[in-house]
Formats: structure tokens, C-alpha cells, sequence
């Protein structure tokens, strides 16, 4: 198929939904959206497939542990999503054979980081939201700050990691309606960290969706504006985490956790730049001031020699206290259960003592219930604020202090025109003041 050789060629820009319908008309619903790549759980009928050829829509075929491994319908698709834990082998075996593309969405625990595909993944995260009680209360975390599920750290993680595009398969879970901020925050979690989310949707917006209902095509064309800010603007791809802290960490040690030491920084509003142990470098380290280290050691010599060299710089290490060691954690835990927590708390306590009120690239107020990134690009001349609003009304009175000196701010959100922002002067650095955001915005800070 001379255009799934085509769609493999440009793999890295799929724009990825499930799609549980098999009618041909339905692929009407995708103009205007940038959606190109479908998801099917069963193969497509010629029809569907000669639609979506029309359209330039790659149709992936999912396969699931226990079914064939050589799907039926094959000269109707243009690759395979395994979604769950297959062996490596398996999934090798199946590219060789089929001579299509192979995505794996696997559990985090299976994650190939040294992946040489160009698109890998996984089904297990969180659905994005405030974490609710029985009875309505918010939950708080370790934090006191309202408990956000997000996928972010992890993702961040995930994403220093590997040089290939992740998917992130997570669904709404079953049996529940969901108002339609919580898709735009499901899209803008995943690619806050540089991720894009399979678009999926609830049992009840589905079926009004193919009925044509207008509340629910003002939803979806909502969801296209969220998915299409962020298609608009890939040049921001070549902007990378930025921070003059540093958490490094690894798979074993709480690379692959929501909620874990990441995020509890991150959720204090100060920005940190992840880096996996198998990466650690001195390029890694450019710019960085303080370092927070999850071993209680270097467990290889370019692990040590990079860390001598940065302290030896004027670098802060922090380690953990004396006979510490990261919890044990289930291989189907991604977050810490209680007793977890208070095992972390040791070094959760030391990187709060080390980070608390200070300025490594931006501070934040009034943000209470919102996750935040903040990204640089190769020179350092132009700064991102990615905000990320988890509270079902419109975020307001934010101010930004950014170090150094910035002479144009802009907002831009999925929602409104680019807005000119005033900026100000502040000791060590300059002050930007955003009077409103929806679910996501970005500011944009220029030398």
C-alpha cells in the first residue's frame, strides 16, 4: 500500500482518536479537527477504508493480549496498536511480518525507553481531574494543595527518556459522563509534557456525538480547537524543560510514578527539569544550580563522574539521608499508596527545604490548582509557561515573576486571539500579569 508507506513516513505528526464507528459517514465528523489516525477494534470494510484513504486518515488496528497476533483485514490498515503486555519478541516479530508499523501501549512497567520505533506509548495513567471524595470534598495531597490525578510528572519522565513520539491511551473510566473540560484537560496533560492523548470519549458523548446532537458537536469542535493549539504550534517542540533544579531519577526509582517526588515539587509551582540517570551528562547539567539526587549513591561511573564535575562547578547535590532507600512499589502501583508517601517523606522534606520560596526560572502565584511547565528553547532567549487549569471555572489573577530580564510577553490560549501581556520590572527578574486563562494558555516571555 503505497500510502501506508506514505503514512509511515510521516508517523511522528499521527494525531490519534479510538473510533467505535463503522459507518463511513462518520468520518465526516473529523473536518476541521486534525485528527488523522483512528484507532478500530475490529478491521475496517472496504468502504470505511477507501473514506479514510480519501481523507489521509491512517487506520491502526487494535489488538489486545489473548487475540491473534496477525489480525484479519490487513489490506485494509495501515498498522497495529498491541494495547497491553505482549512480549518484546512478539511485537518484533509482528513488524517483520506485517512490514507495517507496530505501536506498543503497553503498562508502565513494560515500557521499552530504548525503543528505536518512532512512536511508543502506554495504556495505564490516570484519568486527568481533581481528585474527588465520597461526598464531594476535594482530596489534598502531600502538598496541602487540592490533589490533581495527572499524568504530567510521568509523562515528563517518559518523555526525557525517549527520542520517539508517546501516545497516551488512557479512557474516561466506565459507566460515568463527563462535562467537556475534562477532555481538554486530558489533551493538555499529555501534551503539557510533550505527549499527545488518544482521544477518547465517554459511552454517552459518543453516541450523541454520531447523532449529530449540537451540544455535543460544540464539545467536539472544543476538543479539535484544543488538539489543533497544540498542532499549531510543534515549533514549540523545539523547546526544552527548563530549570536551574534538577530531580534525577530513573524507572526504578519513581521515573515511571504519578504523584510521586516530581510531582510533589511540581505542584508546589517550582519548576524542575527531570533527567534519567542513563542520560545524566554535563550537557544535561548546563544551567542547572541544584541537583536532587533519588540514589543514595552513584550506581555507575558516568553517573559519579557527572556528579563530581558539578559540584566541583559551584553545583549543589542533594542526596538522601543516610541509610534511605526509595520504597518498594508494586509493578501494578503508578502511584504511592499512604505508607509510600511516608516513606518518601525523607526526601520529599529535604527537596522542600532546598526549593521553598525560591526562584529557579519562574515563580507562580495564585495558581493553586493549576500544573505548570516551563520550557526554554535552544538559546535561552525565549521562555514557555504552559498552564494547565484543573478547576471547572476559568483561572484568574495570575501573576508570573520570570528571572532575568524579558521584554515582550504574549498569551496565547486555544480559545482567544494572541494577547500582548505588560511586563515589569521585579528584583532579579521581571513580573507578567494574567487576568484570565479557560483550561489552557500559554505565555510566551521574549529577550
Amino acid at each position: 500500500m503505497l500510502l501506508a508507506l506514505m503514512l509511515a513516513a510521516g508517523m511522528a505528526n499521527w494525531v490519534p482518536a479510538r473510533w467505535h464507528s463503522t459507518d463511513p459517514k462518520s468520518l465526516e465528523l473529523l473536518a476541521g479537527t486534525p485528527i488523522n489516525c483512528l484507532l478500530l477494534d475490529t478491521p475496517p470494510d472496504p468502504a470505511f477504508a477507501r473514506q479514510a484513504e480519501s481523507r489521509s486518515i491512517a487506520l491502526l488496528i487494535v489488538v489486545r493480549p489473548g487475540a491473534d497476533l496477525t489480525p484479519a483485514g490487513t489490506n485494509h490498515i495501515n498498522g497495529v496498536v498491541l494495547e497491553g503486555d505482549f512480549e518484546a519478541a512478539a511485537a518484533d516479530s509482528l513488524r517483520r511480518r506485517m512490514n507495517l508499523p507496530v505501536i506498543e501501549l503497553t503498562s508502565r512497567h513494560k515500557i521499552r525507553l530504548d525503543t528505536a520505533e518512532r512512536i511508543t506509548g502506554t495504556w495505564e495513567g490516570l484519568w486527568p481531574g481533581i481528585e474527588i471524595e465520597h461526598g464531594g470534598t476535594r482530596l489534598t495531597g502531600p502538598t496541602a494543595t487540592p490533589w490533581i490525578d495527572t499524568n504530567s510528572g510521568f509523562l515528563s519522565f517518559f518523555r526525557a527518556a525517549t527520542d520517539a513520539s508517546i501516545w497516551v491511551g488512557v479512557s474516561p473510566p466506565q459507566g460515568k459522563v463527563f462535562p467537556e473540560d475534562r477532555y481538554l484537560q486530558a489533551i493538555g496533560d499529555a501534551a503539557i509534557a510533550g505527549a499527545r492523548w488518544i482521544v477518547s470519549l465517554d459511552k454517552d458523548l459518543e453516541q450523541r456525538l454520531l447523532a449529530r446532537e449540537p451540544p455535543a458537536l460544540r464539545t467536539w469542535q472544543r476538543i479539535g480547537a484544543y488538539l489543533r493549539y497544540f498542532e499549531e504550534h510543534r515549533e514549540w517542540n523545539g523547546y526544552t524543560p527548563y530549570s536551574r533544579l534538577a530531580l534525577v531519577e530513573d524507572e526504578d526509582n519513581g521515573g515511571l510514578l504519578s504523584a510521586g517526588l516530581l510531582d510533589m515539587i511540581s505542584f508546589q509551582h517550582t519548576p524542575v527539569r527531570v533527567i534519567p540517570r542513563r542520560r545524566l551528562d554535563a550537557r544535561q547539567l548546563n544551567g542547572v544550580r541544584i541537583v536532587l539526587n533519588v540514589d543514595a549513591a552513584p550506581v555507575n561511573a558516568q553517573e559519579a563522574n557527572s556528579l563530581d564535575a558539578f559540584t566541583k562547578s559551584g553545583g549543589t547535590l542533594l542526596a538522601p539521608p543516610a541509610g534511605w532507600k526509595f520504597p518498594q512499589i508494586p509493578e501494578n502501583q503508578i502511584t504511592p499508596g499512604r505508607r509510600q508517601i511516608e516513606q518518601l517523606e525523607p526526601m520529599w522534606e529535604g527537596a522542600y527545604r532546598a526549593t521553598v520560596r525560591k526562584n529557579f526560572g519562574v515563580r507562580l502565584f495564585n495558581v493553586a490548582t493549576t500544573v505548570a511547565a516551563l520550557r526554554a528553547n535552544p538559546d535561552e532567549s525565549s521562555l514557555l509557561v504552559h498552564l494547565l487549569n484543573f478547576t471547572d471555572f476559568a483561572g484568574e489573577s495570575i501573576t508570573i515573576q520570570a528571572l532575568g530580564k524579558w521584554k515582550q510577553a504574549r498569551l496565547y490560549t486555544p480559545e482567544t486571539a494572541v494577547k500582548a501581556l505588560d511586563v515589569y520590572e521585579i528584583p532579579d527578574g521581571t513580573g507578567i500579569d494574567v487576568d484570565r486563562i479557560p483550561v489552557f494558555a500559554t505565555v510566551r516571555l521574549d529577550k
